[in-house]
């Protein structure tokens, strides 16, 4: 991140823009729509070199060719058309810039709920999908409070970023590592992907 200039798109408290000014980062510009968010953000997380923007990234438009760096950390499963930003990353970035985001994974997004089926005594039996290639809207609870989120396929959300010129470098499903699982009893954790990490380059 040394001399680039970066975007965090849904930067929340801005804990990634004072990650990248102290990896060197030229400039950074936060992208939020929480004002509240951003508040904290500037209270906790401010630096000459960040700019923070209260700003949905659906309709955030960069200048051209602007940046050498992007980043979207659990945002876009709250955002319907995928295709919107792609464009605007794309347009954004420079030449081989990158564009790295973490989403919930499409059969996380899929499930009923997003909960496991659990038995009498409150063991999980199975994580439920339906209407995978249902794109939309997805009702669940977050933090004790009803959220929609957007589901979106897997082709979706990679074949649109090769639609858009995007080069895919990197696809990792996320998972915990041992020593999380154990530490955390999150055994269950196995049975299902939760996120999907995506890293693409401008060519």
């Amino acid at each position: 991140m040394k001399d680039k200039d970066f975007i965090d798109l849904g930067c929340g408290y801005g804990w990634h823009c004072a990650y990248a000014v102290t990896a060197g980062a030229k400039s950074v510009v936060g992208i939020d729509q929480s004002e509240k968010m951003l508040s904290k953000a500037m209270e906790i997380n401010a630096h000459p070199l960040i700019q923070y923007r209260n700003e949905r990234i659906e309709t955030f438009i960069p200048d051209f060719e602007c940046c050498d760096l992007v980043l979207s950390n659990l945002v876009l499963h709250y955002i319907r058309e995928l295709t919107v930003v792609y464009r605007n990353v794309y347009a954004a970035l420079r030449k081989n810039g990158i564009f790295v985001f973490n989403i919930e994974h499409p059969v996380f997004t899929s499930g009923i709920r997003q909960e496991f089926v659990q038995d009498a005594n409150g063991k999980n039996l199975y994580w439920p999908i339906d209407d995978y290639f249902i794109s939309g809207p997805r009702d669940t609870v977050f933090l004790g409070e009803h959220v929609e989120k957007q589901h979106h396929t897997l082709t979706e959300v990679l074949q649109g970023l090769l639609d858009t010129g995007f080069a895919i470098e990197a696809v990792q499903e996320v998972r915990p590592t041992d020593e999380v699982i154990e530490s955390n009893g999150w055994q269950d954790e196995l049975r299902r992907p939760m996120m999907l990490l995506v890293k693409a380059r401008k060519v």
